[in-house]
């Protein structure tokens, strides 16, 4: 398959995924709303909208790189390469997921991939310097990269990690998706500066922005970032600007928005734009859109259908994994 393709079809199984999640999280949650109750307990942020700053970045990242990503994780883990039964099991609190069901759709975590996320707001740029370290120490050649919202950017753990990353000369990437607004307050509320990519030059490493969230545009931006730190020529940081297509939240009334704010988003659908130029450039056919949208949808109900089926935890599973004093 076409590399261009391929992220095309990377990028409808996220939006096919997410848009079953929205679907389904609603199960048990009516008349009377309960964040605990229902097919899938607890929060849930979906990343429709945003798919082109996991995939154009991911796409250039080996199995064996490092991904560190935020509370709103699944385009990336997708991207990554994540098996999606137990990653939805694990969504459902059940115990064939990822973590046997205990720590929900904010907390996946994935050895195999190189996956790890956190609901911690800026909790993942340390773990990626780290991992990003250890990997300069090893000589193995590998990156590591943390995402996080642009509101994560205002963190300490972020300027603390650009720092030891430049004075390291470690191979990491930081990415900010910029979806315009940190839960609800807007980027200019929060952020001294306009782009924040800016604040790279602080610490000494090339800061880029990305607008338009084309996913071509990101890869093009990502390779560059990536070759670099591969080569050992130390971090960058890149600015993705992006748009959240749901609300910060399930259930979010979305009442900061300006009037036809999200309407102007939703006809920019990266997707649709994306579709649209594969089409003409005749990399894409009809036919084979129509089998990607097939075959999408069949690997989302098959891991839908795995994680309903699967088992509950036992009660017991409460005290497994944890320090408890004898």
């Amino acid at each position: 398959m076409d590399n261009q393709v391929s992220m095309y079809r990377t990028m409808c199984l996220i939006r096919r995924y997410e848009d079953k999640l929205a679907e389904i999280y609603t199960e048990g949650k009516t008349p009377l709303f309960s964040i605990a109750a229902g097919t899938i307990p607890g929060e849930m942020h979906l990343a429709a909208g945003q798919e082109p700053v996991a995939v154009g970045v991911i796409s250039h990242l080996k199995k064996e790189d490092a991904v560190t990503a935020p509370h709103r994780p699944h385009h990336f883990a997708i991207a990554k390469g994540l098996d999606l039964r137990p990653m939805t099991a694990e969504i459902f609190g059940r115990q064939s997921g990822l973590s046997r069901g205990k720590g929900g759709h904010m907390h996946l975590f994935d050895p195999e991939s190189h996956f790890s996320c956190s609901g911690i707001v800026g909790a993942g740029f340390p773990p990626a310097v780290g991992a990003a370290l250890a990997f300069s120490r090893q000589g193995r050649g590998n990156v590591a990269v943390a995402f996080a919202g642009e509101g994560a950017a205002n963190q300490g753990t972020f300027h603390e990690s650009l720092n030891l990353a430049a004075l390291w000369k470690v191979p990491v990437i930081f990415v900010i998706e910029d979806n315009h607004y940190a839960i609800s307050v807007p980027k200019g509320q929060s952020t001294a500066v306009a782009k924040n990519s800016d604040r790279a030059q602080a610490y000494g490493i090339p800061g880029v922005y990305i607008p338009g969230n084309d996913v071509l545009a990101i890869a093009e931006a990502a390779q560059e970032a990536i070759n670099r730190a591969r080569k050992g020529q130390g971090p960058s940081l890149l600015e993705i600007e992006t748009t959240r297509l749901y609300g910060h939240f399930q259930g979010d009334a979305e009442t900061y928005l300006r009037s036809g704010e999200k309407e102007s988003w939703q006809q920019e659908d990266p997707i649709a734009h994306f579709r649209s130029y594969l089409l003409a450039h005749h990399d894409l056919s009809e036919e084979e859109d129509g089998n990607i949208q097939r075959e999408v949808r069949d690997l989302v109900e098959d891991a839908v259908n795995f994680a309903r089926e699967s088992q509950e935890p036992d009660v017991k599973e409460a005290f497994r994994d944890v320090f408890v004093e004898s």
